[in-house]
């Protein structure tokens, strides 16, 4: 094969687009230009890389094999741009953040004290269900991760910066609103609306109700955390939410928290990467900034 790194870095923008007219648009050439340096590719390879259904297209198997190592090779150099930056003393950099939806009500904090400290550093941030970084992670697409409990089927490491207690919450007035320490037990009188299957908060919330013997009813489920206080506000049962999620609901009245035995649950907040990954010293710098500042952002006023 002889390739060469434009050709590479035309493929990748059309793989990640799957539309030539995009790529083109991105990368400021004619579409036919982008056409030719895919062409090239192809020949080289000995094999197609896209395929075309109707007026759309997407990877072939080739295609896929190629961006993989495309990806890869373009992350590198990107890895070597912020280490001599480093070595010059440049506060430059790239830095790919993704965090949990639920994470996302006190990261833009976070994300905010780190830019005043590193102004140079041009910052990416992915808001994700827990489908989705765990994809992220898995095919080491992301720098760092902010989530909830790490997956145990990927190689990673990980470090709790920060405390996570999820509460039961109910509309106001509701029949529980004034008792103290309510016995678990009596949750299973009540309708619960539930995050989506696999969600950090779901997981700890059932294995909490499996330790208790107790079976909950479970109504509607819901991808979002925004929803699932909607319908509770709407009276339609109760939720169990990150107390992270409700510092406004919990202020205007909109929304209560239940006293019941054996909650908050404790959870914590982890910081997340690939098991082997070489943090750039962006990356380096925002992990230190975490374990330093995120009690601090996270008690600051909004």
């Amino acid at each position: 094969m002889h390739t060469t790194l434009r050709q590479m870095k035309v493929f990748k923008t059309v793989a990640e687009r799957l539309n030539f007219t995009q790529a083109a648009r991105e990368l400021h050439l004619s579409q036919p230009a982008v056409s030719m340096q895919v062409k090239q590719l192809e020949d080289s390879v000995g094999l197609p890389l896209f395929e075309h259904t109707g007026k759309k297209i997407q990877l072939t198997e080739a295609g896929r094999e190629i961006y993989q190592y495309a990806r890869t090779l373009f992350q590198t150099f990107e890895e070597m741009e912020e280490v001599i930056a480093a070595m010059k003393g440049l506060g430059t950099g790239h830095l790919n953040i993704a965090v949990a939806s639920t994470v996302n009500y006190f990261a833009p904090r976070l994300l905010a004290a780190f830019n005043r400290g590193y102004p140079g550093i041009d910052l990416r941030l992915d808001v994700a269900n827990r489908e989705r970084l765990m994809g992220l992670l898995k095919n080491n697409e992301i720098d760092i991760v902010l989530m909830g409990l790490p997956p145990e089927d990927i190689e990673l490491e990980y470090e709790p910066f920060m405390e996570n207690p999820l509460v039961v919450i109910a509309p106001p007035g509701h029949r529980l609103q004034h008792e103290k320490k309510i016995p678990a037990r009596r949750l299973s009188e009540e309708v619960f609306l539930m995050r989506e299957a696999g969600s950090g908060t779901r997981l700890a919330m059932e294995r909490y109700f499996s330790e208790q013997s107790i079976v909950i009813s479970a109504g509607m489920q819901m991808t979002r955390n925004e929803a699932i206080k909607q319908a509770v506000r709407a009276g339609m049962g109760l939720g169990v939410v990150s107390a992270h999620t409700i510092e406004l609901e919990l202020e205007t009245g909109r929304l209560i928290v239940l006293d019941v035995e054996g909650f908050p649950l404790k959870r914590h907040w982890y910081m997340v990467y690939r098991k082997g990954k070489r943090l750039s010293p962006a990356a380096m710098a925002f992990h230190d900034f975490v374990l330093a500042e995120a009690q601090h952002i996270r008690d600051a006023p909004v």
